[in-house]
């Protein structure tokens, strides 16, 4: 049996980055958890051909290998910062050159970073809606996270830590089995 495959895609250019750490942190948990082969991206990874391209057929082939690894993953994690209570534009323009059957049925965590509360609502106004017309399956549980819930681009609040536990523990909806085998001393 294949090992399932989760893909992170962090709307983010810039380096180090709070939606790039979320995104990540998530990965590792449902990694370790559930057994995934990981990979995580953020825009820089897309590169710059991603500004060119009217259709995929125009991205390179950097490019093109992020989108090939996003549209064959099992399960996603978007996270996206917030800019002017909305994801940035190539980060949508991304989205917009995958095909909607592409990501039909496909779980996927929705995640977001702000500055503050005032952006919280963004993965339920902005990243839902955008999955849906994929009819992905987005988990129920959404992950916002603002300033306060970092130390040194590092995930450091309790609250946060239980919305991810919540979220990794919707994943067994679609992967019941592929946690890992407990050892007799756990």
């Amino acid at each position: 049996m294949a090992v399932p495959r989760l893909v992170g895609i962090a709307g983010s250019f810039n380096r180090p980055s709070k939606t790039l750490a979320l995104v990540s942190h998530i990965a590792r948990i449902a990694s370790d958890r559930h057994g995934f082969a990981t990979k995580v991206y953020d825009m820089l990874d897309v590169g710059p051909s991603l500004g060119e391209a009217t259709w995929r057929k125009d991205l390179d082939e950097q490019a093109e290998t992020v989108v090939s690894e996003i549209v064959n993953a099992d399960l996603l994690i978007i996270g996206s910062p917030t800019y002017k209570g909305s994801y940035p534009g190539l980060f949508k323009h991304l989205i917009d050159l995958i095909e909607p059957h592409e990501l039909r049925a496909k779980p996927i965590i929705i995640t977001a970073t702000g500055g503050g509360d005032r952006h919280a609502l963004m993965v339920e106004h902005q990243l839902r809606p955008l999955f849906g017309f994929f009819m992905s399956h987005t988990l129920p549980t959404a992950i916002y996270a603002s300033d306060r819930d970092f130390v040194d681009y590092t995930v450091s609040s309790e609250q946060l830590s239980r919305r991810v536990d919540e979220v990794i523990g919707e994943i067994d909806a679609f992967f019941p089995h592929s946690r890992p085998a407990l050892s007799a001393a756990e």
